[in-house]
This record gives C-alpha cells, structure tokens and sequence, in this order.
C-alpha cells in the first residue's frame, strides 16, 4: 500500500519492516502517529497485544514517561482491544479512568494488554493494564461508543 493510501484508509495497516515488522497501526490518525507511533497485534491466543518503544520524545522534564503519553497509549489500547467488536464501525472515547503505578524510561518496551468486559449495541467497556519491559506501570478502564459505520 503506498503512503497516500495509507493515509486516506481507515482500516488498520500492517508495518512490512522494522522493528514493529508484521504489527498493525492506524497511520491515518496523525496524532497518535506523532505520540507513538502505536503498534498492535493479536498474540497466540487471539488476544490484542499493543506496544511502543519509549523515546525520548516520550519523556517528562524529569526523565520519566510523561502521563498524557500513557493516556493517550491507553486511549489507543482501547480500540485495539476492542477491535473484534466495532467491526466496521468508528467509535469515540466517552469514559477512561488511569491509575499511575511506577514510571517507565526510555528505551524500555511499552506493552498494553486489556479484555473487553462487556459489549453490547453500541457500548464497548475495555479495561487492560500497560507494563515498561513487563512490569506493570499504568492501568486504565474506558468506555467507547460506536457512532457509524466506515464509509457511510
């Protein structure tokens, strides 16, 4: 798929190199691609898995993740993890909650795992935690609704 294409699809977009080779993101969304950019896939078991690599440009004036980068991960999460249920669907953020447990670094791999707790009509309630190589150090729960579908 060439750049342009890429930027008019609103479907996900699989990353043919690098270190995210073979994850999905939304490039189309130009915020979360300057935040991140954010990555996601389902693991073995079928479940979604969405990471980042922390950056400097992650960063807070004192060396740590800043926490609208991790809330804006999280608002990320949600629709990753939510992705079987809106289907075709565009949704928005009506809720998220975040508990700040431990910081995290640069370098470190930032890693978002959540369930869906219940769907239904056009309300999806997700809740997941985001661990820095492993260890737990953000977790958030949200509501996102379905406001149409793509392409209507």
């Amino acid at each position: 798929m060439s750049e342009e294409q890429a930027q008019t699809s609103h479907g996900p977009i699989e990353v043919a190199e690098g270190e995210f080779a073979g994850w999905k993101n939304w490039p189309h969304d130009a915020f979360e691609t300057r935040a991140g950019p954010f990555y996601f896939r389902t693991d073995e078991n079928g479940e979604s898995v969405c990471a980042f690599r922390a950056e400097q440009k992650h960063m807070n004036g004192g060396g740590f993740m800043h926490g609208g980068c991790l809330m804006t991960f999280a608002d990320f999460a949600l629709f990753s993890i939510a992705h079987n249920e809106l289907k075709e669907n565009f949704a928005v953020t009506l809720s998220m909650t975040s508990e700040f447990l431990d910081p995290a670094r640069v370098g470190q791999w930032i890693e978002a795992r959540g369930e869906v707790t219940r769907a239904g009509g056009k309300t999806i309630f997700v809740r997941g935690t985001v661990t820095a190589d492993a260890k737990p150090v953000f977790t958030f729960t949200g509501i996102i609704r379905k406001v149409g579908k793509r392409g209507a």
